[in-house]
């Protein structure tokens, strides 16, 4: 990808943040340089539980630290923006967990921010990078006219007033944590929605707990979305054309296969496997958009970061009318 492997910094110490870090040791376009965490303690377990050299108690220290090429911003939701707009202001190249932001006024703002200063940014919706779901893209043609799109992700989690998902201060949620890769998933197809209606179910600290959202487009097309806290779903999605449709296995979201199916029922089945969480395929593309000097990717435009972070604020809109 480089002559030399791009050299990250974390910010963050979660469960995500350690997935990815794991799943950087199985490509060659980058390794983790730093780690940064709000406490010193929390970053020093993190770096050695994985060997990382350096260690910063601070997410301005990492932010500033000469020796990272590009920040890895995986905190909770609500810090997204002000972890982001940290190394953007420091210079740097950044990638956001996803959800993005809270919504799409800090999603804008991050924007123009890499923007005036002609910097990489992109949401790490890990999805759009998959081999399956780069096979899918390619497919779209294929399949005529999409009249529908479907996509469901449900998780059961006990019910932790402390647990992140739950916690309103955290960002909690089904909608940001789940129903951000349905919705990702149907704009990928059929672009911004023209229509949103939704329905939520509350969980017992007020975050939603399942979301069912029905999208209409211009073209007639329709995108009927789920996501859950309180149960495990199929977590299956599908595309449906005049033509074929595309089915593809749980989880959709992670590397799956799916099944490409002809109007007359003939059945042709790709399958993929993966190494790993599927995580170092947006570390790849960011080392290639980097290295082509390029300051977004054309498989997660930030425009369509913006538009999906619209999206969701007008689901959580629906729900309160």
């Amino acid at each position: 990808m480089t002559n030399e492997p791009l050299r990250w910094g974390i910010m963050g110490t979660g469960g995500i943040a350690g997935a990815f870090a794991e799943d950087l040791r199985l490509t060659t376009s980058g390794v983790v340089a730093a780690v940064g965490s709000r406490t010193d303690g929390s970053a020093q377990r993190f770096a050695d539980e994985r060997s990382i050299p350096t260690r910063h108690g601070s997410y301005e220290a990492l932010a500033n630290d000469p020796d990272v090429d590009v920040v890895y911003v995986a905190t909770p939701h609500p810090m997204h923006h002000g972890n982001a707009r940290l190394a953007l202001e420091a210079g740097k190249p950044v990638l956001v967990e996803k959800p993005f932001t809270m919504n799409a006024e800090e999603a804008r703002d991050l924007v123009d921010l890499a923007r005036s200063k002609d910097l990489f940014l992109m949401e790490a919706m890990w999805t759009r990078f998959l081999p399956h779901i780069r096979h899918i893209r390619d497919l779209l043609p294929g399949l005529g006219r999409i009249v529908t799109v479907t996509a469901d992700h449900g998780q059961w989690f006990a019910e932790d007033p402390a647990f992140r998902l739950f916690a309103p201060e955290l960002g909690g949620g089904a909608l940001l944590d789940l129903g951000i890769y349905p919705v990702s998933f149907a704009s990928m197809v059929l672009g911004a929605p023209e229509r949103v209606a939704a329905m939520a179910t509350p969980a017992f600290t007020g975050v939603d707990a399942q979301m069912s959202m029905l999208f209409g487009y211009a073209n007639g097309a329709q995108a009927v979305l789920g996501c859950t806290l309180s149960a495990v779903s199929p977590t299956t999605a599908s595309i449906v054309g005049t033509d074929a449709r595309v089915e593809i296995e749980g989880p959709f979201y992670a590397p799956a296969s799916f099944t490409l199916i002809s109007r007359e029922g003939e059945r042709t089945r790709h399958e993929y496997a993966d190494e790993g969480r599927g995580l170092r395929h947006q570390a790849d593309e960011v080392a290639l958009r980097l290295a082509a000097g390029e300051t977004e990717s054309p498989l997660m435009p930030l425009a369509e970061t913006v538009s999906i972070m619209a999206t969701m604020d007008e689901v959580l809109a629906a729900t309160r009318t």
